[in-house]
């Protein structure tokens, strides 16, 4: 990393510049059927999707399995195009970039995938699949300064600076992991969203990886996107925290406010099943079963999108989406009930 970078970490993380912004964000895919495939209805992984991520901090965004929160993420780097929406990143519209415009965008912006196994060529060597984004960009000059860059990049992620050479094959999970970070890093990117980066590896490597992203962000001035479904892990990275249910954004907060004082029945139910390590806590808690399954996204519900599962829904809730508002001081939520 370059020392301008690493100039900017103190700062990032306190003048509350907003880095990203996305408004009102939609990414419908079609259901084709037919000879001709003529589009019959759209699964609705994400529709409408508002939040802002600062310089420097770490936003969590959390939800069920299914609730488009990676979706959200990918959109955001354009890895999808948007249907609809919004996504303003360092006061451009990525949506309306193209070709080179957003190529040279894209070197700003990174992302971490959720599987080390399958985000990584297994024909490519390691320093192969970190320096790749370097040759694309043409930030290397010759194969030396490429493998110097190289072990650089394996050094800062804790891995062994000779393991160039080697394949994907031949690490474990969590060495995988941190191999697509350092290829995430390689072009000094000002903002990554890191896809639930520990889900696929062990506890004991999980708090590594975390750490070690925690640690690049103070020296680096890094903003994160933390895309994850373990609620206690976002409670710790995260400064504050977005909850999506059905391609939706249910409510957003700084952590304390959000696990202190949860407004939406949805937050308040999904945090009700974070085991409290204090067993008499534990024992004196109440716990909320939602009953009935998630609708799919291909037919949500009409009205609020939680109202089939919600205890509190009134006969407002079945016929009309609720506004995303702000009930306080950097408090959002999108509930008629609040």
């Amino acid at each position: 990393m370059t020392a301008d970078k690493k100039k900017t970490g103190g700062q990032a993380r306190s003048n509350g510049e907003v880095l990203l912004r996305v408004e009102n964000l939609k990414k419908h895919f079609p259901i084709r059927r037919g000879l001709l495939q003529r589009q019959v209805g759209a699964v609705k992984a994400v529709d409408g999707v508002s939040f802002d991520v600062r310089k420097g901090e770490t936003v969590g965004l959390v939800g069920e399995s299914g609730c488009g929160k990676t979706t959200t993420g990918r959109v955001i780097v354009q890895l999808y195009p948007a249907t609809a929406g919004h996504v303003w990143f360092e006061g451009e519209d990525l949506t309306t970039l193209k070709g080179e415009a957003l190529r040279a965008k894209r070197q700003r912006m990174q992302m971490i995938f959720q599987d080390p196994y399958a985000s990584l060529n297994p024909r490519m060597t390691v320093g192969d699949i970190i320096t790749e984004p370097l040759e694309i960009f043409g930030q290397v000059k010759n194969a030396k300064e490429r493998l110097e860059q190289a072990h650089h990049l394996l050094e800062v992620v804790g891995l062994n600076p000779y393991f160039t050479n080697r394949y994907p094959h031949e690490f474990s999970g969590g060495q995988r992991q941190r191999i697509g970070i350092a290829r995430a890093l390689a072009l000094n990117p000002e903002f990554i969203v890191c896809d639930e980066p520990i889900s696929a590896l062990d506890v004991s490597v999980q708090a590594q990886v975390v750490n070690l992203l925690e640690d690049l962000q103070k020296e680096l001035g890094l903003t994160y996107l933390f895309i994850a479904h373990d609620l206690s892990m976002v409670r710790h990275i995260a400064e504050r925290v977005a909850v999506m249910y059905l391609g939706k954004t249910m409510e957003m907060a700084d952590r304390q406010t959000l696990y202190n004082n949860p407004l939406h029945p949805y937050t308040q139910a999904l945090l009700s099943a974070v085991p409290v390590p204090d067993p008499a806590v534990e024992a004196k808690r109440q716990r909320i079963i939602l009953t009935g399954d998630v609708p799919s996204p291909a037919d949500p519900p009409k009205g609020c999108p939680f109202n089939t599962r919600c205890p509190l829904a009134v006969d407002l809730c079945y016929h009309q989406d609720a506004e995303w508002r702000q009930v306080a001081p950097g408090h959002w939520v999108a509930c008629h009930r609040v």
